[in-house]
């Protein structure tokens, strides 16, 4: 019965990975804890990898904050140069 729940580190970390962008089924995040509470190797990898996406999820929030556009005189600058090297 429980032969179909266990899984080998790759699956396991295969899960985690997709479980970081909510693809992973119930029952694959079943067996990935399942495996967690048996190997330490897995569990240190599944923190680090969720503290990587809220990391990257709390910069890429202040990144979208921040407004980098050139300044109307950067394009025309922009603009000319290009239409220089055409010719």
């Amino acid at each position: 019965m429980f032969k179909n729940l266990k899984i080998t580190c790759d699956q396991a970390t295969t899960i985690c990975d997709k479980n970081q962008y909510s693809e992973a089924s119930i029952k694959e995040l079943i067996k990935l804890n399942i495996h967690l509470i048996k190997c330490r190797i897995c569990a240190v990898y599944t923190k680090h990898n969720i503290t990587l996406t809220n990391f990257y999820k709390g910069y890429s929030q202040h990144c979208k904050a921040l407004k980098n556009c050139m300044s109307a005189e950067d394009k025309e600058a922009l603009k000319t140069a290009l239409e220089q090297n055409k010719e």
